[in-house]
C-alpha cells in the first residue's frame, strides 16, 4: 500500500514537472523579442516601476530611471523589448554609450515577475548584444552585475570578467551609480571595486563565446564564493564606518546636551 502511495506521489510530481516544462515552452513561443519603437512608449512607466521594485528587492543596483529616459531610448532605436502575442509587457533592456562611443553598456535588463525563469532574459540579452554590435561594431561592450545568472548569460555571449580599470572612465557613467544603494562602497574603494562584477566584450581582442561559456561553467562555484565573500567583506567595513560615524554623532549630541545643561 505504501509503495502504491509512493508511486502515486511520484506520478503527480512527474506530471507537475512536465506541465511546467510545457508551460515554459509555450511561454517562449508566444513571447516576441524585438527592437522597441514609438508604439511601446506606453510601457515606459511600467518598466521604470519594475526596475525600482527589483532594485529594492535585491538591495543593490540602479534605483530608477525616469519614464522619459526609457521613452527616448525607444524612439532612438536603442532598446529591445519583449511582449506577448496579445500585447502584454514581458521584458526590456537598452543601450547606453560612453567615451564618445568607445564603450557601450547594455543596461536596465528587467523581466516582469511572472515571466522570470522562462529563459526570456537570455533572449533579450542576445538581442540587445546583437543590436549593440550592429550600431557600434568597434565599441567595447561592458556590464556590471551582482548576479551569477547574468554572469552566465554574459559569458555565453563572449564577455569576460575584468577589473574596473578596464571599463570606461567617463564621469557621466560613474555618476549614474549615485542612485545605487552601494554607491558609498564604490566611492570608499575609489571606484576600483564594489559589490558588482565587471564584465567586458572587446571586439578587437576576445575569446570565442564557447570558450568563455566553458570557462564560466568551470569557475562558477568559485565566482559564487568570491561574490559572497566580497559582499560580506565590503558590507562589514561599511557597517564599521557607519557605526563609527554614528558614535561620533552621539558624542556630539551628548556634548551639546551637557553645554545646554550647564548654561540653562
Amino acid at each position: 500500500m505504501q509503495d502504491l502511495a509512493k508511486s502515486g506521489i511520484v506520478f503527480v510530481i512527474n506530471q507537475f514537472c512536465l506541465f511546467n516544462f510545457q508551460l515554459t515552452v509555450e511561454q517562449q513561443q508566444e513571447i516576441i523579442v524585438r527592437i522597441a519603437n514609438i508604439a511601446d512608449i506606453h510601457f515606459a512607466e511600467t518598466i521604470t516601476n519594475e526596475m525600482e521594485a527589483s532594485a529594492k528587492a535585491r538591495g543593490t543596483g540602479i534605483a530608477k530611471r525616469k519614464p522619459e529616459y526609457i521613452e527616448n531610448k525607444m524612439l532612438e532605436g536603442k532598446a529591445v523589448i519583449a511582449v506577448t502575442a496579445d500585447g502584454r509587457w514581458v521584458g526590456f533592456c537598452y543601450i547606453e554609450t560612453w567615451s564618445h562611443g568607445e564603450y557601450v553598456a547594455n543596461s536596465g535588463l528587467i523581466v516582469a515577475p511572472e515571466f522570470r525563469k522562462s529563459g526570456v532574459a537570455k533572449r533579450i540579452k542576445q538581442a540587445i548584444f546583437n543590436l549593440s554590435r550592429e550600431k557600434y561594431p568597434a565599441a567595447k561592450i561592458f556590464g556590471l552585475t551582482t548576479g551569477l545568472a547574468v554572469m552566465k548569460i554574459n559569458s555565453e555571449l563572449g564577455y569576460e570578467p575584468v577589473t574596473y580599470s578596464e571599463l570606461t572612465q567617463d564621469e557621466a557613467f560613474w555618476a549614474g551609480c549615485k542612485s545605487c544603494v552601494n554607491y558609498d562602497i564604490l566611492m570608499m574603494k575609489e571606484r576600483k571595486n564594489c559589490l558588482c562584477t565587471a564584465m567586458l566584450y572587446d571586439p578587437a581582442d576576445h575569446y570565442e563565446p564557447q570558450e568563455t561559456k566553458e570557462y564560466f561553467e568551470e569557475k562558477k562555484e568559485a565566482y559564487g564564493r568570491l561574490m559572497e565573500s566580497k559582499r560580506n567583506r565590503f558590507l562589514k567595513v561599511f557597517r564599521k564606518k557607519e557605526k563609527a560615524k554614528g558614535e561620533k554623532k552621539q558624542q556630539r549630541r551628548s556634548f551639546v546636551s551637557m553645554l545646554l545643561t550647564l548654561f540653562a
